[in-house]
């Protein structure tokens, strides 16, 4: 359907999604390979440099809990806009900052209008289609998702070997005035109605929180877990959050409706969802790092071959759709969930005499099996959620996404910092850490899905 000749609203917002979900992911990976080079650049430590990494990740956490209330009061597609617009000039002062301090500055704008822009755009998605058709859509989706944290060590080796850092950001800025101009002319305006003030408590307490907790897992193998700024920030942001959770439960507007967790599916879909992406997205962070410190790989050489996970998601995601509706979210998830724990568990005989196209074989069958319960969980998660609160249901994922994230880089640079021996054992340590990730999210997917309350979704076209 065309409306004037213009692209119809619900292709408008698959754009909005998977741009919004490409970019935020992309900058938040492609920044690790540069790491060296800024800190060459400004003269700087490594762990100062990596406040560009903390600051993005931070602010994202902060804004992410209020994007529902945000995106119901203010307009979905005018949240979604400003955050493009923030997320993308702060990109273009990332790419001109002349200090590590303007950097890290526009750093933290990046993150702010990313923690807004993935939520609604998401939002937008599962309101536009009717759960009927979300099979479909998620094998549309799917890709981008997988590819942007997969290529990213590969494009951020390239511009920062062969171009310049500032390139890393500067890239974002061409992408992000076209899409903002297609989605201000295609997308449609989605309000819902207003639900009291602004809980400006809960957001300090949910977002500070959240930022604190996550700055406690990202510096914990750095500065040591025993320090005393990481135990501070560690507590304060779990009794913050504590704090968040009981508040949001009682209150009449809340920030964030926790009480949607009351819903079965949506909320077992999403613990499956935290333990699977939580495995895989570990793999991509973790494996890069293992073939260049123990297989003796160049950077560029150990993207590629992390790269194979995204191809292996793009020939699965096809076929492994069409069974959905054929097998349902919990044996799909399980399935896939079990297949992902297994091929994990091979990494245990891989080492530096292992044949490079072994490995990338492995990493492909890892992408193929991952497609499995990210498709199910994805398809089926917002099935039984009123479309009024779609918003907060969103917020909700993506707060789970965000600290699944950064638990399991936190654990897996733990283990491997603190395992004595060679390095090798330490690796196949961390590893064994996802096997044990993807056979609980198996485990949990068995026993707390029900595939008849998305039986809406299941629906072969």
């Amino acid at each position: 359907m065309r409306i004037l000749g213009r692209p119809a609203a619900s292709v408008a917002v698959i754009v909005a999604y998977v741009s919004g979900v490409f970019m935020t992911a992309m900058d938040l990976h492609i920044v690790n390979v540069a790491l060296p080079t800024l800190s060459r650049d400004f003269g700087a430590s490594i762990a100062t440099v990596d406040w560009t990494v903390l600051g993005y990740v931070l602010s994202l956490a902060v804004l992410i809990p209020a994007s529902g209330w945000i995106g119901d009061r203010v307009g979905t597609k005018r949240t979604f806009l400003a955050a493009l617009a923030i997320f993308t000039v702060a990109s273009a002062a990332c790419g001109a900052a002349q200090s590590l301090g303007e950097l890290i500055a526009a750093r933290v704008c990046q993150g702010a209008g990313g923690g807004l822009l993935v939520p609604a755009g998401t939002a937008m998605l599962f309101r536009a289609y009717p759960p009927e058709r979300r099979a479909r859509l998620t094998r549309t989706v799917l890709l981008p998702i997988v590819i942007a944290p997969a290529s990213a060590p590969i494009i951020g080796g390239i511009f920062t070997q062969d171009a310049s850092w500032r390139w890393v950001f500067l890239v974002n800025v061409p992408i992000g005035v076209l899409v903002f101009v297609f989605c201000a002319v295609t997308l449609v305006e989605h309000r819902e109605a207003a639900r009291g003030r602004f809980d400006l408590g809960g957001f300090v307490l949910g977002g500070g929180g959240l930022a604190l907790v996550l700055y406690a897992l990202n510096e914990g193998s750095v500065d040591g877990w025993g320090s005393a700024p990481i135990v501070l920030s560690g507590v304060l942001g779990a009794a913050s959050l504590i704090a968040f959770t009981r508040a949001e439960y009682h209150s009449a507007n809340p920030l964030l409706n926790l009480r949607l967790l009351h819903d079965r599916l949506f909320r077992s879909t999403n613990m499956v969802f935290v333990l699977t992406s939580g495995a895989f997205l570990g793999t991509l962070y973790l494996t890069p790092i293992f073939l260049q410190e123990v297989g003796g790989y160049t950077p560029i050489g150990s993207g590629t071959t992390t790269f194979m996970e995204a191809i292996g998601v793009a020939v699965a995601s096809q076929s492994v759709g069409r069974l959905y509706p054929l097998l349902g979210p919990r044996r799909m998830a399980a399935g896939g969930a079990f297949f992902l724990a297994a091929l994990l568990l091979c990494f245990q005989f891989v080492d530096a005499g292992t044949n490079p196209w072994l490995v990338r074989g492995l990493m492909f069958c890892v992408g193929a099996a991952n497609s499995a319960p990210f498709l199910a969980v994805q398809t089926a998660m917002f099935t039984t959620i009123p479309p009024a609160d779609i918003g907060h249901a969103s917020a909700i994922y993506n707060t789970a996404r965000q600290a699944s994230v950064a638990v399991v880089v936190a654990v897996l640079s733990a283990i491997v910092g603190s395992v004595a021996g060679p390095r090798l054992v330490a690796f196949h340590g961390a590893y064994l850490a996802l096997v044990a990730l993807a056979a609980l999210g198996a485990v949990t997917a068995v026993v707390l899905i029900r595939s008849r309350d998305a039986a809406a979704t299941m629906v072969a076209r």
